[in-house]
C-alpha cells in the first residue's frame, strides 16, 4: 500500500511529534544546566556585593570584579552578617543575598510584606551595609548594589542593566559614573531621606559637593539616569527606619 505523506493529517502528526521531541530535549537541557546556571548567578551576586564595598580588581579606569574562584572566600571574609528586614523586624539569614528582588517587588505590589536583604561587611576597619535595589531604565530592568555607612552615606556602588543603549544608558556600569556616587549623602541636611538625583543641570560637574543629593547625568541617557534616581529613591528609602534605629541604639 502506498504511503501518502502529503495529507494534512501526516503534516499535523509530524509537527506534533517534532514539538514533543524538541520540547523534551530543551527541558532535559535546561534541567541539566540549572545547577551551573544557579552557581553562576550566586557567584555573580557575590562579586557585585564585594565590588560595591570596594573589594575588586579595578585599575585606573576600568571596573573589574574579583575572579569567580576568589569570590566565595572573599565573600566569607568580608561579609560578617546577612540580615533580612520585614515588617520592621530584623533577622539573620546566611542566604539573604540570594533573595530575588524582582519577586519581592512583585510581592509588595500584591500586598505581601516585602523582604529586604541587607549585608553587613567589614573592611579596613570600616563597616558597610550593602543593599540590592532594582528599577527600570529606558528599555528594560536596571539594578544595583549600594554600600552605605551607618549615616546612609554611599561608600560604593555597582550598577548594571539588561538592555540599555551601548555608549549611552549602558554607561551606568562604567567607573566614571559609579564612582561619582561614592561619598554622596542619601539624607538631606535635616536627616530626612532624599535620595540622589542624576541631574543634567547639576552645578557641580566635578562632584565635589557630596551633600547636594546630585550626581552628573550621562549625556544622551536621560531616561536611564531618571531610572537610576527613581530606583535609589524608592528602594533605599525602605531601609531608612533600620538606619535610624541603628543610630539611636
Amino acid at each position: 500500500m502506498e504511503n501518502r505523506t502529503d495529507k494534512n493529517s501526516y503534516t499535523i502528526i509530524f509537527a506534533v511529534v517534532m514539538v514533543l521531541v524538541v520540547g523534551s530535549l530543551l527541558a532535559f537541557t535546561a534541567s541539566s544546566l540549572k545547577p551551573s546556571i544557579d552557581e553562576n548567578k550566586r557567584l555573580e551576586k557575590q562579586q557585585n556585593i564585594l565590588y560595591a564595598m570596594g573589594v575588586n580588581e579595578n585599575d585606573e579606569t576600568s571596573a573589574n570584579f574579583v575572579s569567580t574562584d576568589k569570590a566565595p572566600e572573599l565573600f566569607k571574609k568580608y561579609i560578617k552578617k546577612q540580615l533580612v528586614i520585614q515588617d520592621g523586624k530584623v533577622t539573620e539569614d546566611d542566604q539573604a543575598y540570594l533573595i530575588d528582588i524582582k519577586k519581592e517587588q512583585a510581592n509588595a505590589k500584591a500586598g505581601i510584606a516585602r523582604r529586604l536583604p541587607l549585608l553587613k561587611g567589614e573592611k579596613d576597619g570600616k563597616t558597610f551595609y550593602i543593599a540590592p535595589i532594582r528599577g527600570k531604565g529606558l528599555w528594560d530592568a536596571i539594578w544595583a548594589y549600594v554600600a552605605m555607612d551607618e549615616n546612609m552615606v554611599i561608600q560604593g556602588a555597582y550598577f548594571d542593566h539588561k538592555g540599555e543603549t551601548p555608549g549611552l544608558g549602558a554607561n551606568i556600569k562604567q567607573r566614571f559614573f559609579m564612582d561619582d556616587f561614592i561619598g554622596e549623602h542619601l539624607l538631606d541636611n535635616a536627616d530626612r531621606f532624599k535620595g540622589i538625583e542624576v541631574s543634567k543641570s547639576n552645578a557641580d560637574p566635578k562632584n565635589e559637593d557630596k551633600t547636594d543629593n546630585e550626581v552628573d547625568a550621562i549625556a544622551g541617557a536621560t531616561i536611564t539616569g531618571n531610572g537610576v534616581a527613581a530606583m535609589i529613591k524608592s528602594d533605599l528609602k525602605l531601609y531608612e527606619p533600620f538606619f535610624k534605629n541603628l543610630k539611636n541604639n
